[in-house]
C-alpha cells in the first residue's frame, strides 16, 4: 500500500515538474515541437543535376519521392532528421533546422549517369513510338473525318510536351499542315506550315507551303518562298518544283514572260534528267501560258507536244491532259476537234475502268473528269456549231448519267442547254418542260448549296475551336520550357545574386513576348473566321437573290400564257432565258464589271416594258465621261429597286409614267447611279398593298440592304444607296447609289 502511495506522489511531481518546465521554456523552444511542411529539393554536388525518384522520409515519419526536377515537400519539424535514399549514391542523411527550404547537395550523383540515361532513352523512344502511331492514325483519317485526324495529331503533340524534340514536333505541324490543304482550309494550313518551318526547316516543307500560298492566291508570297527553295542545295526534281511554281504564281499575276522564263527553266532541267511526268506537266502549263497570253498558234504545238507525251506515259494521265486540250479547243472555238478530242477521251475514259479522273491545278480548285461532264462538254460544242440534233443524244445521256450520279451541278448545266436546243429545234413545249425541270434542279442545288454552307460554317468552328487548342498547347509547351530554362537558370546562378534578378526579368519579358504573339494569332485567326463568314453569308444572300428574281420574272410568263397570248410568251421567255444565263454566270461573284451589269439592266427593262408598254416608257443615260468598264458592281444590286419602280410606282399610275436610269461621274473614282420614276409614290404605295402584302416583307430588299451591309464592312464603304422623294406631294421615288471605283 505505501509503495503505490510512494508511485502516485512520483506521477503527480512528475507532472507538476513538466507543467513548470513548460511554463519557464521560450516561444522558439515551443515552436521547435510544431510540425510544418517544408519544400526542399535534391541535386548532385558536383554537376547540379536533379535528383528524381530519390526517397525522402522523416525517421519515424511520412515518406515522400522527389518529381522529374528534383522537388519534394514533406510534413516535419525542426530537430527531425531526413533520410534521402537513391540507387545512384545511396543514403545521406540531413538535418531540419528551419522552417525554410530546403537544398540537399549529395555526392556520387552522376556516377550511375549511363544506367539513368539509358531509362530516359527508353521513355524517349516509347514516346516517339506513340508519337509516330497518332501521326499515322491521322494520315488514315486524313481524307475521311478532318476532326478526328486532328485529335490525334493533338495526341501526337500531347506527347512531345516534354520533350526537345524538334524535328518530331516539326513533323506534327507539317501533317496537320497537310490535312487543312486536303480540306482546302488553306489558311490554317500555312500558319502550320510556317510553325514547322521555324521549329524545324527542310526543301519539303518549303515546297508545301508554296503550294499552298498558291492556292491561297498568295502569288507574291509564293514567289518568296519557291525563290528561298532556289537559293539552297536542293535535288533536281526540286529545282524543277520550284521553277513550275514560279511559273504558275506569274502567271496568276498575268506576268507571261516571266512565267514562261520559269517554265522553260524546269523543262531544261526535266528534259536533261529525262523526268517524263514533268516534261508532260511543263509542256501542258508552257500551252496554256501561251494560251492566255493570246499567242493561240503556239499554244496548240505546245498542247500536241503534251497530248502525245501523256499517251505514252500511261492511260490516267491521257484522260486528264485530254481533258485540258480540249477546253483549249473550245475556248478558241475549234470545236471539230474538241468534239473528236472528247469522243477518245470518254473511250479512254471506259477503258480505264473507273468513273472518276481528277486534273489537279495549282491555283485554283481540281477539276473533276466524268463521263456525264464530258458527254455534255461533246453536246454543248455541237450546240455552239449549231448541230442541234446531233447534240440532242450527248445532252440526254449526260443527263440520265448525272442523275444516276446524283451529280446536280452536270444536270443543271445539261438540262439548261437541253432547254436551250429544244427551242432552237422548235419544240418548244417539250423545251418549256426541260426549263421547268432545270428550275427545280436550280432551286434543289440552292437548297443543297445553303445546307453544305451551313455545315462548311460548323465545321469551320469546329476546326477552328481544335486549332486554337493546339496553339495553346504550342504557346503552354513554349512556356513551360521557358519556365524550366528559367528556374534551372535561376539555380545555377544562386551563388551570383547580382546577375539573377537580370535573367529573370529576361525570362519575364520573354514570357510576355510569346503571350503578345498568342494573343496575335488568336486575334489574326478571329479576323479570318469574319471574313469566311462574310463570304458565306454572300453567298448564301446571292443564292437567295436568283430563285427571288425567277419566281418574279416567271410571274411575268405566266401572265402571258393566263391571256394566251403564246407567241408573245414564247418571245417573253426566250429573252428571259437569255437574262437567266447571264444572271446565273455572274451568281458566283461579289463583283462584276458595271458595263455587264448594265447589259442585263436593259434587258430587264425591255422585258418588263414589254408586258407594261402602256404604263411607262424608260430611258437609261450614261454620262460620256464615265468610263464604265472600269467600276465594278455587285450582281443584282439595281435590279430589285428598278423592279420596285416598275411594279409599285409606275405600275397603279392611271396616266403613262417614265423611268429613268442616269449615270453620272460624282467625284475623283466615284460615280453615281440614279433610278427614277414618276410613279405614284412610296406612301401611296403602301396604302394600295393587301393586308397579305403587308404581312409579306421584301425578300429582295432585304436581301440587298443585308448585301450591302456585308460589302461594305469588306471593302470600305464601296457602296452607298439613298431613297427620296421626286416631287413634294409624295409621288416619285428616286433612288441614288454612289459608287467607288476602288
Amino acid at each position: 500500500m505505501k509503495s503505490k502511495l510512494r508511485i502516485l506522489v512520483l506521477f503527480f511531481c512528475l507532472i507538476s515538474m513538466q507543467h513548470i518546465v513548460a511554463q519557464n521554456t521560450p516561444a522558439k523552444q515551443k515552436e521547435a515541437f510544431a510540425f510544418f511542411m517544408v519544400r526542399g529539393e535534391i541535386r548532385g554536388k558536383d554537376n547540379r543535376e536533379p535528383v528524381a525518384d530519390a526517397t525522402v522520409r522523416v525517421v519515424g515519419g511520412p515518406i515522400v519521392q522527389t518529381n522529374a526536377f528534383g522537388r519534394f515537400t514533406i510534413k516535419t519539424r525542426i530537430g527531425d532528421q531526413l533520410v534521402i535514399e537513391h540507387p545512384s549514391f545511396g543514403k545521406e542523411f540531413h538535418s531540419v533546422t528551419s522552417d525554410e527550404a530546403i537544398v540537399v547537395l549529395v555526392d556520387g550523383y552522376g556516377e550511375e549517369e549511363q544506367d539513368v540515361s539509358s531509362g530516359r532513352a527508353k521513355k524517349r523512344e516509347s514516346n516517339l513510338a506513340e508519337h509516330k502511331i497518332m501521326l499515322d492514325s491521322a494520315l488514315i483519317y486524313k481524307k475521311k473525318d478532318i476532326e478526328k485526324s486532328i485529335q490525334y495529331i493533338e495526341r501526337a503533340l500531347e506527347n512531345l510536351y516534354d520533350a526537345n524534340d524538334e524535328k518530331q514536333l516539326s513533323d506534327s505541324y507539317e501533317v496537320l499542315g497537310d490535312v487543312y490543304v486536303y480540306w482546302k482550309q488553306y489558311d490554317l494550313a500555312i500558319s502550320n506550315y510556317q510553325i514547322a518551318l521555324n521549329t524545324f526547316s527542310t526543301t519539303r516543307l518549303w515546297i508545301s507551303l508554296g503550294k499552298t500560298q498558291l492556292l491561297n492566291k498568295e502569288y507574291a508570297e509564293a514567289i518568296k518562298s519557291f525563290n528561298r527553295i532556289l537559293r539552297n542545295n536542293v535535288s533536281r526534281y526540286q529545282q524543277i518544283t520550284a521553277y513550275e511554281g514560279l511559273g504558275d504564281a506569274y502567271k496568276a499575276l498575268e506576268q507571261y514572260t516571266l512565267a514562261l522564263e520559269n517554265y522553260n527553266k524546269g523543262l531544261e532541267i526535266a528534259k536533261t534528267d529525262l523526268i517524263t511526268p514533268k516534261i508532260t506537266d511543263l509542256n501542258s502549263k508552257i500551252a496554256d501560258n501561251y494560251a492566255a497570253s493570246g499567242n493561240t498558234n503556239v499554244a496548240e504545238g505546245y498542247f500536241t507536244n503534251s497530248l502525245n507525251l501523256a499517251q505514252e506515259q500511261n492511260l490516267k494521265r491521257a484522260i486528264v491532259e485530254q481533258d485540258r486540250v480540249a477546253n483549249f479547243y473550245n475556248s478558241n472555238n475549234l470545236y471539230d476537234k474538241e468534239i473528236k478530242l472528247r469522243k477518245k477521251n470518254l473511250e479512254d475514259l471506259e477503258k480505264s475502268g473507273e468513273d472518276t479522273q481528277v486534273a489537279k491545278d495549282p491555283v485554283k480548285d481540281s477539276i473533276v473528269i466524268t463521263s456525264q461532264r464530258i458527254n455534255y462538254k461533246i453536246g454543248n460544242a455541237f450546240v455552239q456549231q449549231q448541230k442541234y440534233d446531233e447534240a440532242l443524244p450527248y445532252l440526254e445521256k449526260s443527263i440520265s448519267e448525272a442523275n444516276k450520279k446524283e451529280d446536280l451541278i452536270v444536270a443543271k448545266d445539261a438540262t439548261r442547254k437541253l432547254s436551250e436546243t429544244l427551242e432552237s429545234l422548235g419544240e418548244f413545249d417539250e423545251a418549256r418542260k426541260t426549263f421547268q425541270e432545270y428550275v427545280e434542279l436550280v432551286n434543289e442545288l440552292t437548297l443543297r448549296n445553303e445546307q453544305e454552307i451551313s455545315q462548311a460554317s460548323r465545321l469551320r468552328k469546329n476546326i477552328q475551336e481544335k486549332q486554337t487548342r493546339i496553339m495553346s498547347l504550342e504557346a503552354d509547351r513554349k512556356l513551360e520550357r521557358t519556365r524550366i530554362e528559367s528556374y534551372l537558370r535561376e539555380q545555377e546562378l544562386v551563388e551570383q545574386s547580382n546577375t539573377t534578378q537580370k535573367y529573370t526579368i529576361y525570362s519575364l519579358i520573354f514570357g510576355m513576348t510569346l503571350l503578345i504573339i498568342t494573343i496575335y494569332l488568336l486575334y489574326r485567326n478571329s479576323k479570318q473566321q469574319k471574313l469566311a463568314n462574310n463570304l458565306l453569308a454572300l453567298k448564301s444572300l446571292r443564292t437567295q437573290m436568283n430563285p427571288h428574281f425567277i419566281f418574279n420574272a416567271l410571274n411575268s410568263v405566266n401572265n402571258y400564257i393566263a391571256l394566251n397570248d403564246e407567241r408573245n410568251a414564247n418571245r417573253y421567255l426566250s429573252e428571259f432565258s437569255t437574262l437567266m444565263r447571264a444572271v446565273l454566270e455572274n451568281s458566283d461573284e461579289d463583283f462584276i464589271p458595271l458595263s455587264k451589269e448594265l447589259e442585263l439592266l436593259e434587258l430587264y427593262v425591255r422585258l418588263e416594258h414589254l408586258r407594261f408598254q402602256d404604263k411607262f416608257e424608260y430611258e437609261i443615260n450614261v454620262d460620256e465621261q464615265v468610263k464604265v468598264s472600269e467600276f465594278q458592281i455587285p450582281p443584282m444590286l439595281l435590279q430589285p429597286y428598278i423592279e420596285n419602280a416598275i411594279w409599285h410606282g409606275l405600275r397603279y399610275k392611271e396616266e403613262k409614267g417614265l423611268l429613268k436610269i442616269s449615270i453620272t461621274p460624282k467625284a475623283n473614282e466615284m460615280l453615281e447611279i440614279v433610278i427614277e420614276d414618276d410613279g405614284i409614290g412610296r406612301k401611296r404605295s403602301m396604302e394600295l398593298k393587301t393586308k397579305n402584302q403587308l404581312r409579306q416583307k421584301s425578300k429582295g430588299m432585304g436581301n440587298i440592304k443585308k448585301r450591302i451591309a456585308i460589302l461594305n464592312d469588306m471593302y470600305k464603304d464601296k457602296v452607298d444607296v439613298s431613297l427620296t422623294d421626286v416631287f413634294e406631294d409624295g409621288q416619285g421615288t428616286k433612288v441614288i447609289l454612289t459608287l467607288k471605283k476602288d
